[in-house]
């Protein structure tokens, strides 16, 4: 691949060039294009969506035994493993990501493929008590195609989480990827195809998601979208949803509470509030942004901590020892901008960070250092809105009364940590937060065999876990008869 090449997308099997407008990935650590694409059209969506259909009738995918489907599955997560190194290098300049978070994505992904492979198998179908002169059983049936709309802070992790159960599952998919981060997912779709795949059962549609993820969304042979990104756009594509009377599966935003008690370890609390916000640059949906911190042990705690983050390495992700790496655009980066200063504006005031880097590789990427905001209430905005980015809010607390109104008080509720020795109290603790995830004494941590996913504004349904699939299944139940006489309600006696 030359940068002067325009990369073919994938329309139901077929490579060719989009029909939309021409324009580039570019890398976030010096603004420069890695690659040129044409986004898809809206005449592309049709095609990938009605190839997908045809696929998924007449492909005999969906009537394949389920180890027949694993068998290919298991294939797709071999071939990443073995282009591993390649897939991180692509997803370090589509993205911006540190290399070696990069390559955990990667093997994420793979291990995805490998997981739901051996859930496809596995999967059992089950006779039901019977109530009557019957056989009662429940079964599962794929949907059909199936939209997979994904973010732009995870590529290919973020693509395997849905692609992985969807064709276990027996379904067609159509990937819609972030329109600034289109290089993994066309590098998923060949990967799929050289596992042996049945042709037109992948597509990617590159480009806006105003555009291509609203059509995906509305059209009538689209039987699910499962949506990884912000909580208006997910709203917008619950409300079309409804209409057609189409389950989705939402993945949104958060503004996660990270808990330090007063007798927690403080080298494992400091060393896990730090990855949990200023990883990955912050640009996550379970960053901890909110950070609670027992009044008694706040001082001597943000001490240690702001000396911490100022010793994280934030550079060119290309090296190996960055642990932070540039924010995705300028347009983001001012976007973070403008939050700190209104964060100062409420009568906030800065530990840490607050100004761009600048002078050497920071001046031609999107860089931002690792910030602490305090002397905030909850209330106010910085502390309610998700900044998505390496901007934390420290608030000190005086009870465990006082500390959950707080960290309950959210539109959100995805993920939360807790940081303490006492194992009972975290336990009881982590029962009341609200949130789809909490960590105890760790944060950020993830399995595939563990469901995730959000309560209220931060989602609707689960990813992961081996009933994933199950999310891009349709139940049915089968009675069978086995009584010996007609039934007695019609009159008619055997023999006659």
């Amino acid at each position: 691949m030359t940068l002067e090449q325009t990369l073919p997308i994938c329309i139901a099997g077929t490579w060719r060039l989009g029909g939309g407008e021409r324009y580039a990935s570019h890398y976030p650590a010096t603004g420069e294009p890695v690659a040129w694409l044409n986004a898809a059209s809206l005449d592309d969506v049709e095609a990938a969506v009605q190839g997908a259909h045809h696929a998924f009738v007449h492909s005999g995918w969906a009537q394949r035994k389920p180890h027949e489907r694993a068998a290919v599955l298991y294939r797709i997560a071999g071939l990443i493993r073995e282009q591993a190194e390649e897939l991180a290098q692509l997803q370090r300049q589509d993205n911006g990501k540190p290399i070696n978070e990069t390559r955990a994505l990667v093997a994420s992904a793979a291990g995805t493929f490998q997981f739901f492979a051996a859930a496809c198998e596995t999967l059992e179908e089950t006779i039901t008590p019977s109530r009557g002169d019957f056989v009662s059983m429940s079964v599962y049936e794929p949907m059909g195609v199936i939209a997979a709309i994904t973010p732009w802070n995870s590529p290919i992790a973020s693509e395997a989480q849905k692609v992985a159960p969807a064709l276990a599952g027996g379904n067609a998919v159509v990937i819609k990827p972030a329109e600034i981060t289109p290089l993994l997912a066309l590098q998923l779709a060949r990967i799929c195809e050289q596992a042996g795949l049945p042709k037109g059962l992948i597509s990617v549609l590159p480009g806006k998601g105003s555009l291509l993820g609203d059509a995906l969304t509305r059209h009538p042979l689209v039987k699910r979208v499962s949506f990884t990104g912000g909580t208006r756009t997910g709203k917008h594509i619950a409300h079309i949803a409804a209409d057609k009377m189409m389950p989705v599966s939402l993945e949104l935003g958060g503004k996660s509470p990270t808990i330090v008690l007063a007798d927690a370890d403080l080298d494992h609390a400091v060393a896990g509030v730090l990855y949990g916000i200023f990883s990955s640059s912050g640009e996550a949906c379970i960053a901890g942004s909110r950070l609670f911190v027992a009044r008694a042990l706040y001082e001597p705690f943000m001490a240690r901590l702001t000396a911490a983050a100022a010793q994280l390495r934030v550079g060119d992700p290309a090296d190996e020892s960055t642990q932070m790496g540039p924010l995705i655009s300028a347009g983001h980066r001012e976007s973070v901008e403008r939050y700190v200063a209104l964060g100062l504006a409420e009568g906030g005031r800065l530990r840490l960070g607050g100004e761009r880097l600048r002078g050497g590789v920071f001046e031609q990427g999107y860089f931002y250092p690792p910030t602490i905001l305090e002397g905030l209430g909850n209330h106010q905005q910085v502390c309610q809105e998700e900044i998505f980015g390496p901007v934390l809010v420290a608030l000190p607390f005086d009870n465990e009364e006082d500390l959950l109104a707080q960290a309950n008080d959210s539109l959100y509720a995805l993920a939360a940590g807790i940081w303490s020795r006492d194992y009972k109290r975290a336990w009881a603790l982590g029962r009341k937060l609200q949130a789809g995830t909490v960590w105890i004494n760790t944060y950020k941590q993830f399995s595939i065999s563990t469901p995730f996913g959000g309560w209220r504004d931060s989602g609707l349904g689960r990813e992961k876990g081996r009933l994933g699939i199950l999310q891009y299944m349709e139940q049915k139940s089968l009675y069978w008869g086995m009584n010996p006489q007609p039934l007695a309600w019609a009159g008619v006696e055997a023999g006659q």
